[in-house]
C-alpha cells in the first residue's frame, strides 16, 4: 500500500515538471575519443539550450558513453541552471554585445514582425528565450559552445527599466521618458 502512494507521488512529481513547459534544443552532439592500451574508447558530449519561452534560459554541457544519456544530463543541468533574462515586448531593451574566446556575438532589439534573424546557435537560444524579434551577428569563430557562452555574456548585461531606474534612484518615467513608459 505504501508501495503504491510512493509510486502514484513520483508519477505526479515527473508530470508536474513536464507540465511546466520547457522549449529544447540540443546544439551540437560531438564524439571524443581517448586512447587506451586496447584501443580507441569514444564518449559524447551534448550541447544543450533550454527556455521557457518567457525570459528564462538555461545552458549546459553533458557528457556521457552515449548519446542520449550525455542529452538527458545536459538537459537536467540546463533546467538546475537557469537564468531570468528582461525582455522588452517581444524583443530585448536595447543592443548589446557578448564575448567568449574567439567569437564575439552583437545582439540588437527589432521592430515587432522582423522575426529572429540570427544563425545556428544564436537562433536557438533567442528561440528559447522567446525573443521573437532580433538582428544578431556572429563575428570571429562560429564554435557552437563559444557562440552560445558569448551569447549567454550579452544577454546577461541586459537590465529592465525598473532595474536601471533602481540604481540610479529615480522613477521609471524619469529614465524612459513620459511618452514611452515601459511597463
Amino acid at each position: 500500500m505504501a508501495e503504491e502512494k510512493n509510486k502514484k507521488s513520483i508519477i505526479s512529481r515527473e508530470q508536474a515538471s513536464s507540465a511546466e513547459e520547457y522549449s529544447e534544443a540540443v546544439l551540437s552532439v560531438r564524439r571524443v575519443a581517448k586512447v587506451i592500451r586496447g584501443g580507441r574508447r569514444f564518449a559524447f558530449s551534448a550541447l544543450v539550450v533550454v527556455g521557457d519561452k518567457k525570459g528564462s534560459i538555461g545552458v549546459a554541457l553533458g557528457k556521457s558513453r552515449d548519446v542520449s544519456a550525455a542529452i538527458s544530463k545536459a538537459l537536467r543541468k540546463a533546467r538546475k541552471h537557469m537564468i531570468s533574462i528582461p525582455l522588452y515586448k517581444t524583443t530585448i531593451p536595447y543592443a548589446v554585445t557578448g564575448k567568449h574566446s574567439a567569437s564575439k556575438v552583437i545582439i540588437r532589439s527589432a521592430a515587432k514582425g522582423t522575426g529572429v534573424i540570427a544563425g545556428g546557435a544564436v537562433r536557438a537560444v533567442m528561440e528559447a528565450l522567446g525573443v521573437r524579434d532580433v538582428l544578431s551577428k556572429v563575428i570571429g569563430a562560429s564554435n557552437p559552445q563559444n557562440v552560445v557562452k558569448a551569447t549567454l555574456h550579452a544577454l546577461k548585461k541586459l537590465r529592465s527599466a525598473q532595474q536601471v531606474a533602481q540604481l540610479r534612484g529615480k522613477t521609471v518615467k524619469e529614465i524612459v521618458g513620459d511618452n514611452n513608459v515601459a511597463a
